[in-house]
């Protein structure tokens, strides 16, 4: 168990601290840590849980800290995930500020952003390919693809879209094997099991 804490730190201080371009940029770092490097989460949980983060307030970081952690290793993995997530960027805020402001309008430092740029970009569409792969079983679920595609493009706000699918997947899925019931007990189950554990 204490073990677990501590390895949950240590992911999420290195996703936090590691991910340049805010917390979107993170989702491929924390992928590797809790998908293939301790294996607390296969894709489609990890997906799942990325799904669920998106619905609730907040940043997204500190949501799938928390719920991974949880899953990990019960409230003290979550309460860690939270803590390697915001302690250590916070600190590194704090005594770089006077650099960040100083060096703000740098050449320097708008070339080095400029070059890593494209290698965020590459993480996020690597880890949306990995999670994508599984995300479209039917017809049905490439059609919802295509209509939240359209729907950001007329600008409709990101978790009305979210909420709507959810709707829809509730109704629509029911008999095809796929139903909302089944992924709640999946995931009901998981966190029965972290409880266990803890």
């Amino acid at each position: 168990m204490r073990s677990a804490v501590w390895d949950l730190f240590m992911a999420f201080t290195r996703s936090a601290n590691l991910g340049f371009g805010g917390g979107p940029a993170t989702i491929p770092l924390m992928q590797n840590e809790v998908v293939k490097r301790y294996h607390w989460m296969n894709d489609e949980e990890f997906a799942d849980a990325l799904a669920v983060g998106n619905t609730l307030p907040g940043p997204i970081a500190t949501k799938m800290a928390a719920l991974i952690g949880y899953k990990a290793a019960g409230w003290p993995g979550a309460i860690m995930g939270l803590v390697g997530t915001v302690i250590p960027t916070l600190l590194v805020a704090i005594l770089l500020s006077h650099l960040i402001d100083v060096y703000t309008h740098s050449p320097q430092l708008k070339a080095m952003l400029t070059g890593v740029r494209p290698v965020v970009v590459i993480l996020i569409a690597q880890t949306a390919i990995s999670m994508g792969k599984k995300a479209f079983p039917n017809k049905t679920t490439v059609g919802i693809a295509v209509v939240a595609a359209a729907l950001l493009y007329f600008n409709v706000h990101p978790a009305l879209i979210i909420i709507g699918s959810m709707v829809f997947g509730y109704f629509a899925f029911q008999d095809k094997g796929i139903s909302t019931a089944s992924r709640l007990g999946r995931a009901r189950r998981g966190w029965v099991k972290a409880e266990e554990h803890r």
